[in-house]
């Protein structure tokens, strides 16, 4: 079985960063989405996710991050994504083309 970490800090008044680390595939998705999603409140002006420490995602884990940046786009909150640049999963993530709905950032 895969497993994923998932660690949220406060950023700035009103800002978290969600740190997501391991793999995310099918069978820990709903997991992984509950942890994430749990951290996200109305009041949030932005929300930075981590991916730098994650080695592996699949289409599950594509789904968590399009359905995160759907929620936060009717909470009206900046959503940015972290990947390292040259990384399986920032090329997995350019791929899908989630760049056109949030901030990809380095």
């Amino acid at each position: 079985m895969t497993t994923a970490n998932v660690e949220v800090r406060p950023h700035e008044e009103k800002k978290i960063d969600i740190l997501v680390s391991g793999e995310i595939d099918l069978s820990n998705s709903a997991a992984v989405q509950d942890d994430i999603f749990a951290a996200i409140t109305n009041h949030l002006l932005a929300v930075r996710v981590d991916l730098g420490g994650l080695t592996y995602i699949d289409s599950a884990g594509l789904r968590i991050l399009f359905a995160l940046a759907d929620r936060l786009r009717l909470l009206q909150t900046t959503c940015e994504i972290s990947a390292p640049p040259g990384s399986p999963t920032r090329r997995v993530i350019e791929l899908s083309g989630i760049d056109s709905l949030v901030h990809l950032h380095v």
